[in-house]
């Protein structure tokens, strides 16, 4: 594996991931300041390379990470293809849904994997809750709920710089969309949508959104980087409900829970603990051997709803502000 940028995510969550897995060996991590790429890969005993071009050019790269920041994003991850390796880029894949579409075309002419880095998908709390629907535990599903929001960050930080593509929607509300999305399905549609951006922001820092399929569900979600914390999503259905505190980010060793309501009946469901970080690598990993991505068409139909919340809020007040 060859890292392209020397980014938190990297950092912390992702390259001790590879460090980690049996099916990862990391050789060389890039950044365009050369002294930051030799602390990290002395870090993990690999290669620092100085500038991304130059870790393309590296012979014993087979595949590429790619944690920059959300603007930088297309144009990586299509160089690091068009050498031939497959790729995980960070979420967003891109800013707009015809850049996303484009590469993971690309990637398909050329039979290589493509893969966004959506780690809560990969954690087994969401296949047992899916489970738990599809036998009838609440009844027929009528509603879904859920909210991503976290504390202020630094004035300094990428994700208010607009020209790096930052805002909350692509940051924190990509979290309970795509969780609309792996519960509800690819045809999923945006009904109204509204972003509010705090003083002094130059991008949105918080919104909401409601959606609904062509039947009788509807999906509401809520986000936001200046609020207190919260990660969590519920499900309504005719004869009860399913509440998930700690959905999207939850540590290695947090033991999962799902509520389960059925009228005056609540229990909880304990899980064992998962990593969603391993269990993400190990997925990539087990895609390039098979050469199919665990993507059944949600990167692109996110990329295109996310489009579609920014247009609704666009159209119903363009210049809202905090």
């Amino acid at each position: 594996m060859g890292v392209i940028g020397c980014a938190g995510i990297a950092v912390r969550r992702m390259l001790p991931a590879f460090a980690a897995s049996p099916d990862v060996e990391i050789v060389a991590v890039a950044s365009r300041d050369a002294a930051k790429a030799r602390q990290v890969a002395e870090r993990y005993g690999c290669r620092a390379v100085h500038g991304y071009a130059e870790l393309l050019a590296q012979d014993d790269v087979d595949a590429v990470y790619v944690p920059l920041p959300a603007a930088l994003h297309a144009r990586w991850t299509e160089a690091a293809l068009s050498t031939g390796r497959p790729v995980l880029a960070e979420k967003p894949l891109t800013t707009n849904p015809r850049r996303t579409a484009e590469l993971l075309e690309l990637a398909g002419r050329s039979g290589l994997v493509l893969m966004e880095n959506v780690m809560f998908v990969h954690h087994h709390r969401h296949e047992a809750v899916r489970r738990l629907v599809a036998d009838g535990a609440i009844g027929e599903l009528r509603a879904f709920h859920a909210a991503f929001t976290i504390p202020p960050l630094a004035d300094t930080d990428i994700r208010y710089d607009p020209e790096l593509g930052g805002g909350a929607l692509a940051d924190v509300g990509v979290y309970p969309l795509r969780a609309a999305l792996h519960f509800l399905g690819s045809r999923l549609g945006v009904v109204g949508a509204r972003l509010t951006r705090g003083a002094g922001r130059r991008v949105e820092t918080a919104g909401a959104a409601l959606l609904g399929t062509p039947g009788t569900v509807t999906a509401q979600i809520t986000f936001g980087m200046e609020h207190a914390y919260r990660s969590s999503y519920e499900l309504w259905g005719s004869e009860g409900s399913i509440t998930v505190d700690r959905a999207f980010t939850p540590p290695a060793d947090h033991i999962p829970v799902i509520g389960l309501r059925r009228g005056r009946t609540a229990e909880e469901i304990r899980l064992a603990p998962h990593d969603q970080v391993a269990a993400t690598v190990a997925a990539f990993a087990a895609a390039v051997r098979t050469g199919i991505p665990p993507d059944d068409g949600a990167t692109l139909r996110q990329a295109e709803l996310l489009d579609e919340i920014h247009r609704f809020a666009a159209r119903e007040e363009p210049h809202a502000t905090g």
